[in-house]
């Protein structure tokens, strides 16, 4: 048996106190396939969480397409290599047409940083508009713009939050849309009042972190006029929605009818491996490309673009987008059923193979506390998610792409077992 305590010791001793681990029993994961974990004592986890391994663990065409790469050369971007030529025109084949340049770097929160930079540049302006709970990235003015990164994180004084656009019984898409718009010409007021000029609306499309809210589509357009008609640009994090995940669509911004001016990407774009980068309008980019100059070392490198370049090979190749709608709409519609059943089960919201479960106490009030032990006893029992939302009441479901129907039964399952001990 693995000793985890020693385990745990060793890395409060070596990595310091800022890093958390999952679960009250912390997981000692060595191996991964498809849709599947293993921990140290052999122990197999069904994982309906990690989005990073957007196409699966270790899946062998990523693998050889990394390991060739790397065994012929890996430089920077200086230099001339048609493999980042090659990912760009893929890339912004599957965008819009107004969305004409790509940039890259190796993580969402240097995208997100980066996308700041360029819409300060482009505006003349500093204020950024954010969501209540947003999660956007950890270098330095990203992370002043997260405040779900925790209570003690100080936001920019040029950033401002609003609340994210929940949907009550019986309203469409005007009625949120107008209501979140409200909040975002709120917001630019205030900044405006403070002598800030309006740089940019930065959402996250699926509104992860606030605790996914995916419904009713075409309800971000309103919020969206708003920011432009204040000299602003419109910036979509897709780094946890993108790449097939929702299933109706590729990107979380075409689920609203929308053109972001900006989109950003990460975490499964490589399928584990550090690659990430932005699309955006040549217009939004000019300014920032006359003044400044852009470099990033291992910002699509050659590895990293054969990693990403295969992710999407697997992800055309194998229809994990089609799969996502398929089997995203059978475990939507087993969840829903649980509900039923459950009473904690407050409400599920989904699109393709993102889905939020938000749990109910007794009262009716977010249950931070019983989601903490929804997880806890789901891990104990094979199964891997985790819980989000400013309370920590909405179960957080985002499984790799390769999930199927089968392993949607194991999921449903298990959370019926859990849910009637618990």
């Amino acid at each position: 048996m693995t000793d985890i305590a020693d385990l745990v010791a060793r890395r409060a001793k070596l990595l310091g106190p800022a890093y958390r681990l999952f679960y009250d029993t912390p997981l000692h994961l060595i191996k991964g396939k498809g849709v599947r974990l293993e921990d140290a004592d052999g122990k197999q986890y069904l994982d309906a969480y990690n989005n990073v391994a957007s196409v699966g663990h270790a899946h062998p065409h990523v693998v050889a397409a990394i390991a060739a790469q790397a065994a012929i050369l890996n430089t920077h971007t200086r230099y001339l290599h048609e493999g980042v030529l090659n990912y760009a025109e893929r890339l912004l084949g599957k965008m819009p047409a107004e969305l004409a340049h790509a940039m890259f770097t190796c993580t969402g929160s240097e995208a997100n940083d980066l996308a700041m930079r360029i819409a300060r540049q482009h505006t003349g302006g500093q204020g950024l508009i954010i969501t209540a709970f947003a999660y956007h990235g950890v270098t330095d003015s990203i992370a002043q713009a997260s405040p779900s990164l925790g209570r003690y994180v100080k936001l920019g004084e040029a950033v401002r939050t609003v609340p994210a656009p929940v949907q009550h019984p019986g309203e469409d898409a005007t009625v949120v849309g107008q209501r979140f718009a409200r909040h975002v010409r709120e917001a630019i007021a205030d900044l405006q009042s403070h002598g800030i000029q309006p740089a940019a609306l930065l959402v996250d499309t699926v509104f992860s972190s606030d605790g996914v809210f995916t419904e009713p589509v075409g309800f971000l357009t309103p919020a969206v006029d708003a920011i432009r008609a204040a000299g602003g640009v419109f910036i979509a994090d897709e780094v946890q929605p993108g790449f097939g995940r929702l299933g109706d669509s590729f990107w979380g911004f075409e689920r609203h009818g929308i053109v972001p001016d900006i989109v950003t990407m990460g975490k499964p774009m490589g399928n584990g491996h550090p690659v990430a980068g932005l699309a955006v309008r040549p217009n939004v980019l000019a300014a920032f490309g006359d003044q400044c100059r852009y470099f990033n070392t291992f910002g699509g490198n050659p590895v990293s673009m054969a990693a990403a370049n295969a992710v999407l090979d697997v992800i055309e190749q194998e229809g994990l987008q089609a799969n996502a709608h398929r089997v995203g709409a059978y475990l939507n519609e087993g969840m829903n059923q649980l509900a039923h059943t459950h009473p904690a089960i407050a409400a599920v919201r989904a699109a393709g193979l993102f889905m939020g479960v938000a749990l109910a106490d007794d009262a009716g009030l977010p249950d931070g506390a019983g989601a903490a032990r929804v997880v806890n006893a789901l891990r104990e029992n094979g199964v891997l998610l985790s819980a989000t939302g400013p309370d920590g009441n909405v179960l957080k479901i985002r499984p790799p792409l390769v999930f199927s129907q089968a392993n949607a039964d194991q999921l449903l399952n298990t959370l019926d077992d859990v849910l009637r001990s618990v």
